[in-house]
């Protein structure tokens, strides 16, 4: 039985739309906001490098846990992990924590909502066909892995504990007095508020088993 676009209880219509506002101005903007922050997120991972300057430490390499932080200062929590090389390149710190925000917000709900509509147009808007044959939502590979967002919930609760204390200490300068203020102090402690905020929102909004 055919299923999306071409199933027997839609309308029979050559056009993909009837609209006729410019209803492919915000998936294409979503889209490029996205793809440009997924090359910036990309080459400052690969980067390895300037993420550290005391008392601050970039979200994407918090906590520092590879021996290939060195003796920066940054590794808060210990080295753990040693040097992992990959065709003769050593492995960035930063791939060893970025794959729990990157999955929490790949199977987010609202997330999921801008990059089916934005990459996969599936649908790329309301009252408007998308190109795929048939819909099996999330229920095959890869959409079935979205069911694991609850498991990236709980891990990126842990990674709000650890970037709320790197705002905390970003408050004390390099000799370790307290009272230092900067942009990126004020960054730091955004970033966590609004974290928190997040996943507080999100909790009271999902359903959760009993």
């Amino acid at each position: 039985m055919a299923t999306g676009v071409f199933a027997s209880r839609r309308a029979s219509i050559k056009e993909r739309t009837l609209r006729t506002d410019k209803w492919w101005l915000q998936p294409a903007f979503t889209f490029g906001v996205l793809f440009t922050f997924v090359v910036y997120s990309t080459f400052r991972a690969f980067e390895n490098k300037y993420y550290w300057a005391e008392p601050l430490i970039s979200p994407f390499y918090s906590p520092c846990l590879s021996t290939a932080c060195g003796d920066t200062g940054a590794s808060h929590f210990g080295q753990p992990i040693g040097n992992i090389v990959i065709g003769g390149m050593l492995l960035s710190p930063a791939f060893f924590i970025l794959v729990i925000p990157l999955g929490f917000r790949l199977t987010c709900y609202y997330y999921r909502k801008a990059y089916y509509r934005s990459f996969w147009m599936s649908p790329p808007a309301c009252a408007v066909a998308e190109p795929h044959k048939k819909y099996t939502g999330e229920t095959r590979a890869p959409l079935i892995l979205q069911n694991g967002h609850r498991w990236f919930f709980y891990l990126g609760l842990i990674l709000n504990v650890i970037l709320t204390y790197d705002a905390v200490i970003a408050f004390k300068n390099p000799e370790g007095e307290w009272g230092h203020m900067s942009v990126g102090t004020l960054i730091l402690t955004l970033n966590a508020t609004l974290l928190h905020r997040w996943k507080i929102e999100e909790f009271l909004q999902t359903p959760h088993e009993v």
